[in-house]
């Protein structure tokens, strides 16, 4: 099973030889030991992140290098869950919530106080910022989630497992909080090569299925322990109530295929 430690503010997940696929740093898909979840501190502002994380690495007394994400949330709210041949670990927090409302004329009404006209152009600059300074460092409200498996997936089983476990984290996120994610989340999925062969990972396979139940005990631990009773701390009611946030009020043009014409002369 896929191993967990926390030391000096790194989360390390780790499998020998394992098959990663990121959408943090440096992602895409590698083959390592071990992927890393970094806890950054309130105001981080370094750009040399290869550089960072390997300064981290070593501080926390770990070798090697693989994928690494990058929280604000402090790793004690760390939460991980298993079932079957699958395991995800979460760190949650929605200081940051990015909201996809489905009436974006509604959501800008309800921010400006009128209602706006339609626009296909550029909506506004804050509509595109991670953080107080449009940056894409990660704020205290990120939500990572890494998640593996024993099984040997195929290529394309391991790219659906991690739209697996983001699919299982948005719809957490959403019954938990009101927001299906934040300004910068990240999600890494793995799979052990020397396991059985598996050819797929949707949601009614028993990878898709113990992934979906892992993420969403995990991000719903995190969330507890970062928001819980006795915490002091709560969940934003709105991103208008958020220190950051951003809600997606553009309109995109909607369009119907084109069909191909035949020629039959």
């Amino acid at each position: 099973m896929f191993e967990t430690t926390v030391s000096e503010g790194v989360l390390r997940v780790r499998r020998e030889g394992a098959r990663w696929l990121s959408t943090g740093w440096a992602g895409g898909e590698c083959r390592a030991d071990a992927a890393d979840n970094v806890s950054v501190p309130e105001g981080f502002d370094r750009t040399d992140l290869d550089a960072y994380i390997a300064e981290r690495r070593r501080a926390a007394g770990f070798e090697g290098s693989g994928p690494a994400l990058l929280t604000g949330v402090e790793l004690r709210h760390a939460r991980g869950a298993r079932l079957g041949p699958v395991a995800a670990v979460a760190t949650a927090g929605v200081s940051n919530p990015a909201a996809l409302p489905t009436d974006p004329e509604d959501a800008r009404a309800d921010r400006s106080g009128e209602r706006a006209e339609q626009s296909c152009g550029p909506a506004d600059a804050s509509a595109d910022a991670a953080g107080p300074d449009g940056s894409e460092t990660p704020e205290v409200g990120t939500v990572n989630v890494v998640v593996g498996t024993e099984r040997s997936l195929a290529d394309g089983a391991l790219a659906n497992l991690l739209a697996v476990a983001v699919e299982a984290k948005t719809a957490t996120l959403l019954a938990e909080t009101g927001f299906p994610g934040t300004t910068s989340d990240a999600a890494v999925a793995a799979c052990d090569p020397a396991g059985e062969r598996v050819a797929f990972s949707g949601s009614a396979t028993e990878v898709g299925a113990c992934a979906r139940a892992c993420v969403r005990e995990a991000v719903r631990a995190s969330l507890d322990s970062r928001y819980g009773e006795g915490t002091g701390a709560t969940v934003p009611e709105s991103v208008a109530d958020a220190e950051y946030g951003v809600a997606t009020d553009r309109r995109a043009a909607v369009f119907r295929p084109a069909e191909r014409e035949r020629d039959d002369a």
